[in-house]
């Protein structure tokens, strides 16, 4: 799918046109001041809101062409925009604007035996190319971080958003040609064909670092094409393992939580561990609650022997993440067992476990291999927002270069910096 060239509007041009374009505004945006930055980011925040007819009208097209094609419900609330969430999208360009900014901190500073100072600063990435499906949220706040942190960005979106990504990115840019920020600091690939993304992937020299946010098939795309640096990102297939001392009313509040506040996200949980103690008493309860509020249960054989309708669940269950109403449910001897069965099946994005045992909360935080480790609280929370970062541009699963929420600071690397006074090697 390809769009007319929308001129002055930050879409349109081939691929590496516009990979051009943004490595240009880059090596401008090192030079661009705070003030600056923030001033552009409120323009956009104040252009968003005043075409919001035209986003809102866009959107619709796309949510009955998405509910036209049978797209689930999760995914459906994942691509619709409403008034109030655009308004908060915009408040949130906002507060990136009051938040500190990274570029030029120094990290360290220390004087070396020869009389030379050795620093190290923050600076930008560069040209951040981000891939990612029918999140037209993602727009905003990709736009909004990648800014703030100097950096020019290319949004490759999925063709399930794409009028809705196309007026968002005509309004942000006509605010930018108000401003002293390039225009082409924020750029839009209208292509949605896989052939653009495996464009992008390839664009060394160009694409400083790539960012996939969706799915376990559009992240092992990315991770086995790409040629240009790549933060993993997204997939969250995420647990709660209920301890035998758990407080078994909180977590089946946790666990409702969880899963049901918005299934269609990476951090909603998808498998449900329960110890074999409880299970008695706790599985009837938070299957009553969950069945009531629509989620398909499928549990092992020993938890379907306590709640006979759950459905059976099979191996593939316990790798998938539904980004839906449905939660599979294992019955586990103990802590070790959970901590095995997350080990084998997750994807390091948010773990959690719910115990009253101080012992048993120090155990399974030291051995879960994860961005985000919880205890007693809803896996929910694993979001930039939620943890002080302001929006996010991902949550990573990686270790290298950022891992979990990655916010203002996780945008940018470092430089050295030497002040010398004639020092010479000898």
């Amino acid at each position: 799918m390809k769009s007319v060239n929308l001129a002055g509007s930050g879409t349109g041009g081939s691929v590496r046109e516009q990979a051009v374009q943004a490595k240009e505004a880059a090596r401008r945006l090192r030079s661009v001041s705070t003030m600056e930055k923030n001033a552009a980011l409120l323009a956009m925040a104040d252009a968003l809101e005043a075409q919001s007819d035209k986003i809102l009208a866009a959107n619709r097209e796309d949510v009955e062409a998405a509910k036209a094609k049978g797209t689930s419900k999760a995914l459906i609330d994942r691509l619709t925009l409403n008034q109030q969430r655009l308004t908060a999208a915009a408040e949130g360009l906002r507060e990136v604007a009051a938040l500190p900014d990274p570029v030029g901190v120094t990290v360290s500073m220390a004087r070396r035996p020869n009389g030379m100072e050795v620093g190290r600063v923050r600076v930008p990435l560069g040209v951040v190319a981000i891939i990612y499906e029918a999140r037209p949220n993602v727009t905003i706040d990709a736009a909004g971080l990648c800014l703030k942190a100097g950096n020019a960005v290319i949004l490759r979106g999925g063709s399930d958003a794409f009028r809705s990504n196309r007026a968002i990115v005509a309004a942000m840019c006509s605010a930018l040609r108000e401003t002293s920020l390039p225009e082409e600091s924020i750029q839009m690939v209208e292509d949605t064909s896989r052939s653009s993304a495996e464009e992008l992937m390839r664009m060394t020299g160009l694409v400083d670092v790539l960012i996939p946010r969706g799915g376990r098939g559009l992240i092992q795309s990315v991770l086995e094409n790409a040629a240009v640096p790549v933060i993993e990102t997204g997939e969250g297939n995420c647990h709660i393992f209920v301890d035998e001392d758990a407080d078994l009313q909180q977590a089946v509040d946790i666990v409702v939580n969880a899963k049901c506040q918005r299934p269609g996200v990476c951090n909603a949980v998808e498998t449900l561990l329960v110890h074999k103690a409880v299970a008695g008493e706790f599985l009837p309860k938070a299957a009553a609650e969950l069945k009531e509020r629509g989620v398909a249960l499928r549990g092992c054989a020993e938890s379907r022997g306590i709640v006979p309708w759950l459905e059976a669940a099979d191996e593939a269950d316990w790798e998938t993440e539904y980004l839906d109403l449905v939660l599979a449910i294992k019955i586990v001897a103990g802590l070790d067992e959970a901590v095995e069965h997350i080990e084998r099946y997750g994807t390091g994005h948010s773990e959690a476990i719910l115990t009253g045992s101080y012992t048993n909360a120090r155990r399974f935080l030291e051995a879960v291999d994860a961005a985000a480790v919880y205890v007693n609280a809803s896996t929910r929370f694993t979001d930039g927002q939620q943890f002080g970062l302001g929006a996010e541009i991902g949550i990573s699963t990686q270790k290298l270069h950022a891992r979990g929420p990655m916010g203002l600071e996780e945008l940018t690397s470092t430089k050295f910096v030497i002040y010398g006074s004639g020092q010479i090697r000898s």
